[in-house]
């Protein structure tokens, strides 16, 4: 009943923001979370573009790993994530349309004793920091362990929302983790992180937009949206070495 009523004050207050832009006033709250690694590559030249374009939007940020974005998207406290819906993990409650593929990767901190191991059957007895919400643990347990016939003691897993401390735990507890091969091309990470040429393969995940279903964008929320293309298409078509480096593992969908 709380998220419900939750829901139906955002849905109050949206109206009223359109009410607003209607008498042309464009003014209204914007939230949004983004998916950690794009914060690190495209999101600040974003949020400069969305001011110049919408000044008087109030514009509230979250580091948008699932599992601590979906009960905001759920409650409407937020009005769209920028990331990936896990298998099991809101699939069915959440539409995603996507707009970015990108690689996947196993990585370790650099200098760690298995950095040269050729397959997850070599990485069982270690430990692992992974980000998952609780109910798309067991799919991702699938996708990364049990499809290559490896079995891993699951109380060696971790599981971390904030990207701070899955950082912390490869590089200061020695753990292994799966997540975007991105990574390893953005300071601060890449210079602490090593990506591993494992025998088994892992097919791209795509970044895109996740919504509550039956909900719409706002104006606000399109023009961000709109900003970030604009970013991430100028980038794509750049010849510097650090943007040839972000998409060698990236495409553009849209």
């Amino acid at each position: 009943m709380l998220t419900h009523a939750k829901l139906v004050l955002k849905q109050l207050e949206h109206a009223q923001s359109d009410l607003e832009r209607m008498r042309g006033r464009v003014e209204g709250r914007l939230s949004v979370g983004v998916t950690p690694w794009l914060t690190m590559t495209f999101l600040a030249e974003t949020v400069l573009r969305f001011r110049e374009r919408m000044p008087d939007v109030r514009l509230e940020l979250y580091e948008a790993l699932m599992a601590v974005a979906q009960p905001l998207l759920r409650d409407g406290s937020m009005d769209f994530a920028l990331g990936h819906v896990q298998a099991g993990g809101g699939a069915q409650e959440f539409a995603f349309e996507p707009l970015l593929r990108y690689e996947t990767s196993v990585m370790v901190r650099a200098g760690h004793p298995l950095e040269r191991a050729k397959s997850v059957h070599d990485l069982l007895e270690c430990d692992w920091v992974l980000n998952s919400s609780a109910d798309g643990q067991a799919a991702l347990v699938d996708y990364l362990f049990t499809r290559h016939g490896a079995r891993i003691d699951e109380r060696r897993i971790v599981r971390a929302q904030s990207v701070a401390m899955l950082q912390t735990m490869l590089e200061q507890a020695g753990m292994c983790t799966w997540c975007p091969t991105i990574l390893a091309a953005v300071p601060p990470f890449g210079e602490r992180m090593r990506v591993l040429s494992l025998r088994e393969t892992f097919e791209p995940s795509e970044l895109g937009i996740v919504t509550r279903r039956s909900s719409t964008l706002s104006d606000a929320a399109r023009c961000f949206i709109d900003c970030l293309l604009q970013v991430i298409r100028r980038h794509a078509r750049s010849a510097r070495s650090e943007d040839l480096a972000l998409f060698r593992t990236l495409t553009l969908l849209i």
